[in-house]
């Protein structure tokens, strides 16, 4: 009995805080404009009960309390629930099929375009200006890195990293195929490194919802390597429709998991490569 009661109280405790993260969810788009509402609940929950237990606070109406009163409280929330920063060359093995993929869609093009949607921050789109350089194409390619929310967008304009940390990626940037020194690419001065300006001035960043907003530009390679995960099947399969509407015929999207054989988009891209998600539109 005292089990099943308790089996109750913990069924009866997940109905309340499921109604707490509605109300949330519902507060943060009227009051702000950006929309959770069709986020994996899951991954939102870890994301909520992180913050939480970072304010100290026991529930989620009283964070959600705080982000309608306590100034600075929002945003806070907003940073929680987008794509969590990457750091430069994190991801070697991504870096170097990055450099296959580059080179063979990007040479065609008079003026390439390259969108990083969901960009995981200054490193993520830094990582991408010096692989472009290490492939003479950055003089003539355009980065568009566009993030959730406008505070993301002012502090990746004013970026930059400990110096030392360029020695701490050189061995991933070796990995990707990298044969230079990252300090290469940096200025560094009072012990902080920032990319060059002849390969920031590459990189146009904007404030950008995928799941709101519509198609803004024709692209030659998408990249979208972190936040799927994120998203509920509804909203993965607009934002998936998004960049398909977004890419050009022969461009490439980067995704970080396999298009389902059973998606309706399926049939409109080949792979690049065995059993990895990059893709190239054919139809």
């Amino acid at each position: 009995m005292a089990a099943l009661t308790g089996y109750l109280a913990m069924e009866a405790g997940l109905a309340t805080e499921e109604l707490e993260i509605e109300l949330l969810l519902e507060a943060l788009f009227q009051r702000f404009g950006y929309d959770f509402r069709a986020y994996d609940r899951p991954a939102l929950r870890r994301k909520l009960h992180q913050l939480m237990q970072a304010r100290g606070l026991a529930t989620v109406s009283s964070l959600q309390d705080r982000v309608l009163h306590e100034p600075g409280a929002g945003a806070a929330l907003l940073r929680a629930l987008s794509v969590q920063p990457a750091a430069l060359f994190d991801d070697p093995e991504r870096a170097r099929q990055a450099r296959i993929v580059l080179a063979s869609c990007l040479r065609a093009s008079a003026v390439p375009k390259v969108w990083l949607a969901e960009c995981a921050g200054p490193e993520e789109a830094w990582s991408l200006a010096i692989l472009l350089a290490e492939e003479q194409l950055h003089l003539r390619t355009e980065i568009y890195a566009t993030v959730a929310n406008e505070e993301m967008v002012a502090a990746a304009h004013l970026a930059s990293i400990p110096a030392e940390r360029l020695a701490e990626y050189q061995e991933n940037y070796f990995k990707s195929g990298g044969t230079a020194q990252l300090t290469d690419y940096f200025d560094v001065a009072d012990g902080r490194a920032v990319l060059l300006p002849s390969l920031r001035e590459r990189i146009t960043w904007a404030q950008y919802n995928v799941v709101t907003d519509a198609s803004f530009n024709e692209f030659q390679l998408i990249a979208c390597q972190r936040a799927l995960p994120d998203f509920g099947p509804l909203l993965r399969q607009r934002v998936l429709r998004l960049f398909h509407d977004s890419l050009s015929l022969f461009g490439v999207l980067g995704l970080d998991r396999e298009i389902p054989h059973g998606d309706p988009l399926a049939a409109s891209y080949q792979a690049v490569f065995p059993h990895q998600p990059w893709y190239k539109r054919v139809a």
